[in-house]
């Protein structure tokens, strides 16, 4: 495609003939140790209540991790700048600057429901018993198993989704944990039932890019009869400014949302760590509202009320904590269930409400009582989200409202850890996106990128990202950008490359098999060394 474009003298989109390379690593150097000594302060200040610091755990888990959100900058955000590139709408390097940007600020306002969702498919003792050889192991092994795919594809520069791989690494890591637990052992593996839920989100989401896309360039072209917009750019010189205005505005957008979506996976992985590895410094949120322990007070009185109503007569219970532990791990309910859950959420608020605040929990207990907490949030989840117990309306409210309580204690991302993702998001962005930016503005179809299809692309990558992350479900930005530019293709006549189409759809199929069983061999291995 170079050659034709120099031919017709039309340069490349992604020749440097703006003198941007100047800045372009000043820029970027400033940026990251800015960032690096911001983070590097504030985790200082936070580790001054730990204990003790594993430093070299610590350090290898948070090198590990966010290395696995730069590769996801530069593996998935690449496809946010193809289209503004190949349309010449922005330069290639203060594209890539502009969409790190976005991301940056996607992931600083993000609300963190995506983090937990990834979490919750993860085995909960292996979150409960995240600083111990097997927590260790799982956190290595997903990690270290979604980088190795990631690289992979990024190499052969296919748009795979950095989503789907980890989903992968989770589930591969679940079964791993139920392979090697002993035999009749109520040990958990794989929440399935919300392993449906992200893996439909994930399936779904090419067939609306590639559908909505191309229902939406033909509407275009149906009431804009503008034929510049649909064929290949002729000059060096940008698009009109309307759709100039319209790509710049939904590569923000997309850039924006994949960082609040796709960011998320990074801070609830980071957070697993500091859980594990630094409790005394982060298994609770010591700095929630002020009047944070009045209201879980109230919530705890109100939720144990709420219970009584179902508690059947004559039923004993003599360990409440392991029969609730057990219901959460086969996620089954009984009579006994109800009984113990409150009983343990008594005791445990009984605990809590000896201190003024959360941040006055002694450090000797701050695990323990997290652990408790995060218990009766898993236990909860069978009540109001898998409805094993019913309950009435008023009851439930009950149920809701402590439930809100003990996520705000368990659930939280401090702000350097957003800095820290966004810097390794952003930066991924600005740094390995030529690769998959070829792949999405040239191999895909047959003919250059035109305005309308870039400009629909984005588009409805932009409002399927952003309306997933409302609803806290995780999507590919790759699989919805890429297939959406597919189906602009398909939908203006301009032909697919179907080596290129079947590379992606191979690239699709397999991601979740091969990280899966990745992920499940280094699981196993390194069950031998921690």
């Amino acid at each position: 495609m170079s050659a034709d474009h120099t031919q017709s003298g039309v340069a490349h989109p992604l020749d440097k003939a703006n003198g941007s390379g100047k800045w372009f690593l000043p820029l970027i150097a400033v940026v990251l140790l800015g960032g690096l000594g911001y983070v590097g302060y504030a985790l200082s200040r936070d580790l001054t209540s730990a204990a003790a610091v594993p430093w070299i755990f610590l350090g290898l888990a948070l090198l590990i991790a966010l290395g696995f959100e730069f590769v996801n900058g530069f593996h998935d955000t690449a496809n946010a700048v193809a289209t503004v590139i190949y349309t010449r709408s922005m330069p290639a390097e203060l594209a890539v600057i502009w969409s790190g940007f976005f991301n940056f600020l996607g992931v600083l306002t993000s609300s963190g429901a995506v983090a937990f969702g990834i979490l919750a498919l993860l085995p909960v003792e292996l979150i409960l018993q995240v600083g111990s050889g097997s927590g260790l192991a799982m956190v290595f092994a997903l990690l270290s198993a979604a980088i190795i795919w990631n690289l992979g594809t990024w190499y052969l520069g296919l748009p795979s989704s950095s989503s789907h791989t980890l989903v992968g690494s989770i589930i591969g890591v679940g079964l791993a944990n139920q392979f090697m637990a002993p035999a009749g052992s109520a040990t958990s593996g794989v929440d399935w039932s919300q392993a449906t839920n992200i893996g439909l989100s994930l399936l779904i989401s090419p067939v609306i890019g590639f559908g909505f896309s191309a229902i939406l360039l033909l509407a275009m072209k149906l009431f804009i009869k503008n034929k510049a917009l649909y064929e290949e750019p002729k000059t060096n010189r940008p698009p009109p400014l309307w759709i100039r205005g319209l790509l710049i505005f939904t590569c923000t957008g997309v850039s924006f949302a994949h960082g609040s979506n796709d960011g998320q996976k990074g801070m609830g992985l980071i957070m697993l760590i500091l859980i594990g590895l630094v409790p005394t410094a982060f298994a609770l949120n010591r700095t929630p509202d002020v009047n944070y322990l009045e209201a879980y007070k109230s919530a705890s009185a109100q939720v144990e009320t709420a219970l009584g109503k179902y508690v059947k007569p004559g039923i004993t219970v003599s360990d409440a904590k392991a029969a609730v532990s057990d219901a959460v791990k086969t996620r089954t309910w009984n009579d006994a269930t109800t009984p113990s859950l409150q009983q343990f959420i008594h005791q445990t608020s009984q605990e809590v409400a000896a201190f003024p605040t959360l941040e006055a929990v002694p450090q000797n207990m701050v695990g323990n009582v997290r652990n408790d907490i995060y218990l009766i949030g898993e236990a909860l989840k069978l009540i109001d989200k898998k409805k094993l117990l019913p309950m009435e309306e008023q009851d439930l409210g009950a149920v809701t409202a402590y439930h809100k309580a003990v996520d705000n204690a368990t659930k939280f991302i401090p702000t350097w850890v957003k800095v820290a993702v966004a810097l390794a998001l952003g930066l991924g962005t600005m740094i390995g996106w030529r690769r998959i930016v070829v792949t999405v503005g040239e191999k895909i179809g047959k003919t250059h990128l035109t305005y309308g299809q870039g400009g629909v692309a984005e588009v409805v990558a932009m409002v399927t990202i952003g309306a997933a992350d409302h609803f806290g479900l995780p999507v590919s930005t790759t699989h919805v950008l890429s297939s959406g530019v597919a189906g602009t293709m398909a939908a203006n006549g301009s032909g697919l490359q179907w080596s290129t189409v079947r590379n992606m759809l191979a690239a699709w199929v397999l991601t979740l098999p091969v990280s899966i069983a990745i992920a499940f061999v280094l699981y196993v291995i390194l069950r031998q060394v921690f």
